[in-house]
């Protein structure tokens, strides 16, 4: 019974009617050979593509093209069928990256990497990741700064202002704070803004303009404002510098709630040493103590800070509310071109180089502390040949 069975299936296979294959339209072999580029990125990386700066270009392109794939219902229908790895179903609403992610700067550069528009989009042999791209081009972009000479100075003089605590270090926060002038650390190097350009809306609706930055090791960048501003983002140690603000530091006068802090003293050396004999008049102490001024200078003759000798009082100022050490460092900046160099040997015979002698006319100390009161110490120092502020 079996055979004859058998023999009347082979007759009726005879008549069987040959499956065809279902005709797609153009746009739905598309959508296919789209789908199919996805799958074959999930089967080599072992995950779905991601959107992100850090992540090539081809993988953001085809986290774009699934989500708006799995949006749109009668795609989604067209391709169930065929999803194997169950990527439609877990794939992000449209429109889920956040602009701020997408650079279509960067974009459009990753682009210009390709060698050979020919090639399989699945061949990333010569798009590098974002991430990795964006590092070369910061180092590729700065090149040595040919009028160093002129900003060296101003690195110096901002250093020793935040010595002195003239200048201060506050967290980056906001885009505004990008400005001509304006001063940053970023990735432990000290940038200075010296030239921004015009300013205009990014594709992205978003205000940009180029900007020359110069750095304190010699260099210098023509770098986007938005890009000063990611850098200054992803580095968790980066500071905005602030302006020089001394303020009324002290006044001849005390307000209530005021809490004395100290006095500036100004000394004149007794000393029999041919260099303070022959500068008497010109030679000067300055320093500050949160102390009586007698009880400091009182055993002056045994401290080689005091040049082994005793001293007398020129002048005082009292200080109210404000840091001694810092404010001693701000003088001492500002008359560093006019510090003497000497070296004398304390009571047990040890050479000891005294660091707060200054050969420096009153009137010009007189005209520095004016100066920190009123605020207009910025960018202030003494010049020796011509014994003034400059």
């Amino acid at each position: 019974m079996s055979d004859d069975l058998d023999a009347l299936a082979d007759d009726l296979a005879e008549f069987d009617i040959e499956k065809k294959p279902v005709a797609r339209s153009a746009v739905e072999e598309r959508i296919i050979a789209g789908f199919e580029d996805i799958q074959r990125f999930v089967d080599t990386a072992g995950h779905p593509p991601r959107h992100g700066a850090d992540y090539d270009i081809f993988e953001r392109l085809y986290a774009v093209r699934l989500e708006r794939l799995a949006a749109n219902v009668e795609y989604r229908a067209l391709l169930e069928e065929m999803d194997r790895q169950g990527i439609l179903c877990g794939a992000a609403p449209a429109g889920a990256e956040d602009d701020d992610d997408i650079d279509l700067d960067a974009l459009a550069s990753d682009l210009e990497d390709l060698e050979d528009a020919a090639h399989d989009i699945t061949d990333l042999r010569h798009v590098r990741p974002v991430a990795e791209k964006r590092a070369a081009e910061e180092v590729a972009n700065r090149e040595a700064c040919a009028d160093f000479d002129k900003f060296k100075p101003l690195f110096e003089q901002v250093q020793a202002e935040l010595d002195a605590g003239v200048r201060a270090t506050r967290p980056f926060e906001l885009k505004a704070e990008i400005q001509v002038g304006s001063m940053f650390i970023v990735s432990g190097q000290k940038a200075y803004v010296a030239e921004m350009g015009e300013v205009y809306l990014n594709a992205q609706s978003r205000t940009d303009a180029r900007l020359r930055v110069i750095f304190d090791n010699g260099t210098e960048s023509n770098l986007l404002m938005r890009s000063l501003q990611r850098a200054l983002h992803k580095d968790d140690a980066s500071r905005r510098i602030t302006d020089p603000n001394a303020g009324p530091l002290f006044s001849d006068a005390t307000v209530d709630g005021d809490e004395a802090s100290g006095i500036i003293y100004v000394l004149r050396s007794k000393s029999d040493l041919p260099v303070v004999a022959h500068n008497r008049d010109l030679l000067h102490k300055i320093g500050v103590t949160g102390g009586s001024v007698k009880t400091r200078i009182s055993t002056a003759k045994l401290d080689p800070t005091f040049l082994m000798a005793d001293v007398e009082i020129v002048t005082t100022y009292e200080l109210y509310n404000i840091n001694r050490v810092k404010l001693e460092n701000l003088l001492h900046r500002i008359f560093e071109a006019a510090r003497l160099d000497i070296e004398i040997k304390d009571r047990f015979g040890h050479p000891v180089t005294p660091r707060e002698w200054f050969l420096v006319p009153l009137f010009a100390i007189d005209e520095a502390v004016e100066r920190i009161r009123d605020g207009t110490i910025k960018g202030v120092a003494y010049d020796p040949s011509t014994a003034s502020l400059k």
